[in-house]
């Protein structure tokens, strides 16, 4: 009996160790968030793929697809509010993947706009399903930022947020190259259709996959001990909801609290000047490529997702760099505005595209732009540092409507530059100076970056 005691005790002894090592589920969590981000961008950005196969076959003029571009931030825009309160009352796991299947089929139906267009007009459908494209897709980044406050604790939150908002990046560098090459053998009706049944797919995944820290299976004590000593606000779920934020009718004096914080105006103003980027990157860029550097659609798609590609470098070593800063014992201040301030002085490069003729030339300074701009989309990292933990969900929704705007002001004042002037010289001086807008408002408004204090009546 003593020899089997004697074998019997060390595996007992490894269990409990094993037991006391935390659990790496959130990783897997961000993991989840990287991929659906990848297809939320590349859904995003079907149209600028497919557009100019579209305008020479609908005959659109500039103005009409800088409308249909902007379709999607219409809806994304007016739906952020609405979807924060979704997200803080059900969830974000139920209400993220109720996003996905209806982008997914409001994506998939865009195949057949050819096929109806003479009853509805092409102008009319295309502006119709994508602004149905971005209503279903609001809810998708305030959850995304609900999601990093819950999981990761704030030294690892900078990286974390980094790396699902660089997915932006990753969707251009892994799907224009696919959906040019889909458009130029296949036909342009082909990206659509793909897109729709890999959200589809992916929403079961999802579901699969993504819950709560303090209800995940697979994730242990130790795990949830780590985020929540570390500043992760473990159960962000609906049942976590205290009764006198949303429920008893408060949120517009919270929404109200959030629009009087100049700590938050600041980040909302820069969120949008750095979105000006983004949404000229995710509608024109390719456009650009194709009528004024005069590239084929393949070879336009294959060049764009060079600059992409950098600004997937840039967006994760911006989230590195910041962590690094908060764990050498800098302000958390000092850890987030630094990478943004200088990543986007970066960014104004941009400009210096309208001077040179050479290609190569101008995808490497927009390969410079980009990894600036990368570095210094911090925005969301900011968010869960500052937004008040019982109403994430509505502060991420409110940030996200700001920063969206742009992609309803962007692609519309490019089109009617293009328009006017016939060149994109000016629409490049109209994004590079964005740019600096979002540096004066980290350097100027923004005072402090710490979490806001709700204050009860």
């Amino acid at each position: 009996m003593s020899t089997h005691s004697t074998f019997a005790a060390p595996p007992a002894a490894g269990a409990a160790s094993a037991a006391a090592r935390p659990t790496r589920v959130r990783y897997l969590i961000l993991a989840m968030l990287f991929i659906v981000t990848t297809v939320n961008y590349a859904d995003r950005a079907t149209l600028s793929i497919t557009g100019p196969a579209m305008k020479a076959e609908f005959g659109f003029d500039s103005v009409q697809l800088g409308f249909i571009f902007s379709a999607f931030s219409w809806a994304y825009v007016a739906a952020q509010l609405p979807g924060g309160w979704l997200l803080d009352r059900y969830g974000a796991r139920k209400i993220y993947a109720a996003s996905i299947v209806l982008w997914s089929l409001f994506t998939l139906l865009q195949a057949f706009t050819g096929a109806v267009a003479g009853v509805f007009g092409a102008v009319t459908l295309l502006f119709a399903l994508r602004f149905l494209v971005g209503l279903a897709e609001s809810p998708a980044f305030p959850a995304n930022a609900k999601l990093s406050a819950s999981w990761f604790p704030t030294a690892e939150r900078g990286t974390a947020s980094a790396i699902f908002n660089s997915a932006q990046y990753f969707a251009a560098v892994v799907f224009t190259p696919l959906m040019a090459g889909l458009t130029q053998w296949m036909g342009w009706h082909h990206v659509y259709l793909w897109m729709g049944v890999i959200g589809f797919v992916l929403a079961g995944v999802w579901l699969k996959v993504v819950h709560n820290p303090a209800d995940h299976p697979r994730a242990n004590k130790a795990e949830r001990e780590y985020i929540a000593k570390g500043g992760g606000l473990l159960n962000l779920g609906p049942q976590a909801m205290p009764s006198g934020i949303v429920r008893d009718g408060r949120t517009w004096a919270n929404l109200g609290q959030l629009m009087r914080s100049r700590m938050m105006l600041g980040i909302y103003l820069g969120q949008f000047s750095i979105n000006v980027l983004t949404y000229f990157f995710l509608t024109w860029f390719p456009v650009y490529l194709v009528q004024q550097r005069h590239m084929s659609i393949l070879k336009a798609g294959f060049m764009a997702s060079l600059p992409a590609l950098c600004g997937f470098l840039g967006g994760v070593l911006g989230g590195v760099i910041s962590d690094g800063l908060i764990k050498r014992g800098a302000s958390l201040t000092v850890a987030r505005k630094t990478p943004i301030v200088l990543g986007m002085l970066l960014s104004v490069t941009m400009i210096f595209c309208n001077y040179v003729d050479n290609e190569w030339l101008v995808v490497g300074l927009m390969a410079l732009a980009f990894f600036g701009k990368g570095i210094g989309a911090l925005g969301w990292a900011v968010v869960s540092d500052t937004a008040p933990k019982e109403i994430i969900g509505l502060a991420g929704s409110v940030f996200n409507m700001f920063g969206n705007a742009a992609g309803i002001v962007t692609p519309i004042v490019i089109g009617y530059i293009l328009a006017h002037t016939g060149s994109f010289n000016g629409a490049l001086v109209f994004v590079g100076l964005n740019a600096l807008v979002t540096v004066v408002a980290y350097l100027v408004i923004v005072p402090e970056i710490k979490r806001l204090e709700l204050k009860s009546r």
